[in-house]
């Protein structure tokens, strides 16, 4: 099973009402060489400006992205071709960031190469230390990548954070 932290940036909470900006893709291995970044054009007409500008971006360069079915359709291509296995989807947070993920590939693609479901970082820290109170601990102290609303950046520091938690002794087998 190949293991792939995704991070995602918006322009508003949820799709379709709104749109995914950009995502950045690592695969959890010691080198973190193997990267997707995509960028794709709004969906809505709709978004929320103090969102957009966590992104870096304004929505006139956010109307200059490439289009999310080809986006989507490069990005699926690349999961095949790094994963060995299923591909495992691994967030800071799925429950905002598996929902663009997935929204854009069922709708522009047809389907989710990672199927129904993902991983918490910040629980699987928690379980390691028995302690649910220390969802933000790990993020101070395991990501080496600064934290900086680039997607790929954020999705670097959680995979460094998890390659970390591999060493205090978490069980994933890596590929």
């Amino acid at each position: 099973m190949s293991y792939i932290v995704v991070d995602v940036e918006a322009d508003g909470a949820f799709p379709p009402t709104y749109s995914m900006v950009c995502f950045g893709a690592v695969v959890v291995e010691p080198s973190l060489k193997k990267t997707f970044y995509g960028k794709t054009l709004p969906i809505s007409s709709q978004f929320v400006s103090e969102a957009l500008t966590v992104s870096g971006f304004t929505r006139e360069q956010h109307e200059k992205f490439d289009q999310p079915h080809r986006v989507m359709f490069e990005f699926q291509k690349w999961v095949q071709a790094v994963s060995v296995g299923k591909p495992a989807f691994i967030s800071d947070n799925p429950a905002f960031d598996w929902q663009w993920i997935n929204y854009y590939f069922h709708h522009f693609r047809g389907e989710n190469p990672f199927g129904f479901s993902a991983r918490r970082i910040g629980d699987l820290y928690c379980g390691m230390k028995m302690d649910a109170n220390l969802n933000s601990e790990w993020k101070r102290n395991l990501r080496k990548t600064r934290h900086t609303h680039d997607p790929l950046d954020d999705a670097k520091g959680n995979a460094e954070a998890l390659l970390a938690m591999q060493e205090m002794g978490l069980k994933i087998k890596l590929v």
